[in-house]
């Protein structure tokens, strides 16, 4: 009997327990579904009114400032559900693309570069830059190279391409004269002979330059 009773009690502790959580797991999946969807709203309206051709390439940071009252965890998910209703396109860890304005197509990774290291000194060197000057012409198919003050490292863009960074401790006032800026693709660009130079110095291999153009330039 006395089992029976303790049995009984039990089973109205764990059934009041269990209510109670579902109750509150659907109050507080409700709220989060009410303020995901707000987000959206805000940040569907805010990237009609603002995205150009200019301005189409996002970073994490943008975002933060457009909602500041969102958690990390709830930014990520809020960015995660805008990539799979299409509002936006991820183009590398940190950068997002708004493709529903006539941007830059062949830019995309030149922008993105830009946008990663906006903190950084950075200038289009090495391969991109003797490709472009027509001195190297087996280069990697949708891959840029860059010199930057920051770290090496190589950024994955998927379909896109991927983007090198090589580290360098030149500075931008020792450089001035060697650079140019480069106004479609937002970023300094090494002139011929610092991106020999450049070349050189990280120790790429160099029987990949075409040296008779480049007397035949000299």
């Amino acid at each position: 009997m006395i089992k029976r009773i303790i049995s009984h009690k039990v089973r109205r502790i764990l059934t009041y327990l269990l209510v109670r959580h579902t109750v509150s797991y659907i109050i507080c999946n409700f709220m989060y579904t009410e303020v995901d969807v707000q987000s959206i709203k805000i940040l569907r309206k805010a990237l009609e009114d603002l995205c150009s051709s200019d301005h189409y390439l996002f970073a994490v940071s943008d975002f933060r400032a457009l909602l500041p009252d969102l958690k990390v965890n709830a930014l990520k998910t809020l960015l995660s559900r805008a990539q799979a209703n299409g509002l936006l396109k991820r183009v590398c860890r940190g950068i997002y693309l708004y493709d529903r304005v006539d941007y830059p197509r062949g830019y995309i990774l030149y922008h993105a570069a830009s946008r990663l290291r906006a903190e950084h000194f950075n200038y289009i060197s090495l391969e991109t830059a003797l490709s472009d000057e027509g001195i190297i012409s087996q280069v990697p198919i949708n891959r840029i190279t860059l010199m930057s003050s920051g770290r090496s490292s190589i950024i994955n863009c998927a379909a896109l391409g991927s983007i090198e960074f090589v580290h360098t401790k030149k500075r931008p006032d020792s450089l001035a004269a060697r650079l140019i800026y480069d106004k479609p693709c937002r970023l300094w660009r090494a002139k011929r002979d610092l991106a020999l130079e450049d070349i050189k110095a990280v120790g790429r291999n160099p029987d990949l330059i075409n040296w008779k153009v480049v007397n035949d330039i000299v």
